[in-house]
C-alpha cells in the first residue's frame, strides 16, 4: 500500500511541471497542522509596549525574529497610519519530526485599517487551485495547490501567488512554525473556545459547548479534519477560533503578566519582515482595529484533476473576496483578470463546468498558457 501511494505521489509531482526538477518532495499523509497568526503578534505588541522593561525585552525578541539589529526605520506605510495587509503562513516544519521546508498548510490574509478601525481575517483553503509564482520570477506557468507556493518560493513566493490570485497588494508576511501554538497557548494559561460538536482526536476529548483548552488540546482542536462534517472549512473555522481566543487572552490582564513568555515563543518560532519600529507603531496606532475583526474563507468547489483532489474557486467567489479586501484597504474594486479567471472561463465554455452545482467537478481541464489547448495529463 505504501509503495502504491509512493508511486501515485511521484506521478502527481512529476506532472505538476515547469518547475525545477525535484522542488516538490515526497510528503507522507498526516494530520494537518494549524498555526497562530499575525493578530496574536498584534496582541503581544500591544501588551509589551507599555513600560520600559517590556520595550527592551520586546526589542531583543524581535531582533531574533527578523534577523536585524532592530534599528531599521518604521516603514513609510505604517508610519503614515495607512491600511495594511499581512499574509500569515503556518508552515508544517517540525510536524512529527520532519525537517524539510514543508508547505504553508495555514494561509490567512489579514487586512487592518486604522481609519475605519476594522480588520479582516480571510482563510484561503490550502488545496485551492491557483497559478504558483516563484520567489524571483513571475514568468513561470504552473497551476497547482496554493500551499505549494511556499515550498517553491518561500514566504515571498506565497505573497506573490496570493496577491495575484486576489488582485490585492500584500505589504508584509508573518511566518509561524507549527510548534509555536502549544507554547503560546500554555504561556497564556490556556484559552476558551465554543466547541461546535463533540469529538475526540489525538487522545483529546472535546464536548460541545464552552471549553478551556491548554496548548496540547488547542493543537488537537485546530488540527482535526477527517471527522469534520464541513471538511477543511470546518478546520479553518476552528483555526480562526483559536486565533481570536489568543488575541482576546493576549489583551487581558493575564496576557500582560505573561508577556515575557510570549516573546520567547515568538523569538523562536516566528519570522516576519516587520521591523521593531513597525511592530511598535502597529501596537500603538492600529490597536483599535483589533476589537473589530470580521473573518471568513474563500469557498471552493470539490474537484478532481488527474487523480488529484483540489478546491476550485469560481470567478464570482474570487471577485467577491477581491472586492471586499480591496475595499478594506481603501482601494477601488477592479475586475479580476488572471490565470484563475481565464481557466474558469475556458472550462465553462468548452467543458460545461457548472459552478452553481454542488457536485464534485471531474471535467475541469488545465489549459496551456495563452492558448485554448488543454495540457496533457503528464504535463500538469
Amino acid at each position: 500500500m505504501e509503495e502504491q501511494h509512493s508511486r501515485r505521489q511521484q506521478k502527481i509531482f512529476r506532472n505538476v511541471t515547469l518547475v525545477q526538477a525535484g522542488f516538490l518532495k515526497k510528503k507522507s499523509r498526516r494530520p494537518l497542522p494549524t498555526i497562530i497568526g499575525l493578530l496574536v503578534t498584534f496582541a503581544v505588541m500591544i501588551a509589551a509596549t507599555w513600560g520600559a522593561h517590556a520595550y527592551f525585552s520586546l526589542h531583543s525578541a524581535l531582533v531574533s525574529m527578523n534577523g536585524n539589529n532592530g534599528s531599521t526605520a518604521t516603514s513609510a506605510r505604517i508610519a503614515a497610519k495607512k491600511p495594511i495587509s499581512i499574509l500569515v503562513l503556518g508552515v508544517d516544519q517540525g510536524l512529527e519530526g520532519r525537517n524539510d521546508k514543508g508547505n504553508s498548510d495555514t494561509i490567512i490574509l489579514v487586512t487592518v485599517n486604522p481609519t475605519t478601525k476594522k480588520a479582516t481575517m480571510t482563510s484561503i483553503p490550502r488545496d485551492t487551485l491557483t497559478e504558483i509564482l516563484g520567489e524571483t520570477s513571475n514568468t513561470s506557468y504552473y497551476m497547482f495547490k496554493v500551499n505549494s507556493a511556499y515550498q517553491f518560493g518561500g514566504s515571498s513566493g506565497s505573497v506573490k501567488t496570493v496577491s495575484a490570485m486576489l488582485n490585492v497588494p500584500i505589504n508584509y508576511y508573518v511566518e509561524v512554525n507549527m510548534k509555536a501554538l502549544e507554547s503560546l497557548v500554555n504561556a497564556l494559561g490556556g484559552v476558551d473556545v465554543n466547541v461546535p460538536f463533540s469529538f475526540s482526536y489525538d487522545w483529546c476529548d472535546f464536548k460541545k459547548g464552552k471549553q478551556h483548552l491548554d496548548g496540547r488540546h488547542a493543537i488537537a482542536y485546530a488540527r482535526m479534519r477527517y471527522d469534520e462534517p464541513r471538511g477543511d472549512y470546518g478546520r479553518q473555522l476552528r483555526q480562526r477560533q483559536i486565533i481570536q481566543a489568543v488575541v482576546k487572552k493576549g489583551l487581558s490582564v493575564n496576557g500582560l503578566v505573561n508577556y515575557q513568555k510570549l516573546l520567547k515563543v515568538f523569538a523562536k518560532y516566528v519570522k516576519t519582515n516587520l521591523t521593531f519600529g513597525d511592530m511598535t507603531s502597529l501596537a500603538i496606532n492600529y490597536r483599535s482595529a483589533a476589537s473589530n475583526i470580521s473573518s471568513g474563507y474563500i469557498q471552493g468547489h470539490d474537484a478532481t484533476i488527474s487523480g488529484t483532489s483540489l478546491q476550485i474557486a469560481s470567478t464570482e467567489e474570487l471577485q467577491k473576496w477581491s472586492n471586499k479586501l480591496r475595499k478594506s484597504l481603501g482601494l477601488s474594486t477592479q475586475t479580476l483578470t488572471n490565470q484563475e479567471t481565464r481557466q474558469n472561463s475556458l472550462n465553462e465554455t468548452y467543458n460545461g463546468v457548472d459552478f452553481s452545482s454542488n457536485e464534485t467537478i471531474t471535467n475541469y481541464t488545465i489549459y496551456e498558457a495563452n492558448s485554448i489547448t488543454p495540457r496533457s495529463s503528464d504535463s500538469w
